[in-house]
């Protein structure tokens, strides 16, 4: 955390962008969603791969660090899916 820091003190830190369009841009199916469509978030459980791939693709373009695909992992939009807590 420390290397953050210091960047954020000395620079403009670029961060990755949309993860949600770039995994869609993926082309996942139905089955690596396990019948829950729309659910990104499973996709770390069924697709790390797709995950990674996304992750890459940001620091190929330079940016210093990426967020984890995560944004809709909360009993509110989970719960949309029925998933349990």
């Amino acid at each position: 955390m420390s290397a953050l820091r210091e960047a954020l003190a000395s620079r403009v830190v670029v961060a990755d962008g949309a993860m949600g369009t770039m995994l869609q841009a993926q082309d996942p199916t139905l089955e690596d969603f396990q019948q829950l469509e729309g659910c990104n978030e499973i996709l770390n459980l069924t697709r790390p791969d797709i995950v990674r791939s996304v992750h890459e693709a940001y620091f190929a373009v330079g940016v210093d660090c990426v967020e984890t695909n995560t944004f809709g992992a909360n009993h509110s939009a989970l719960g949309e899916y029925d998933i349990p807590e």
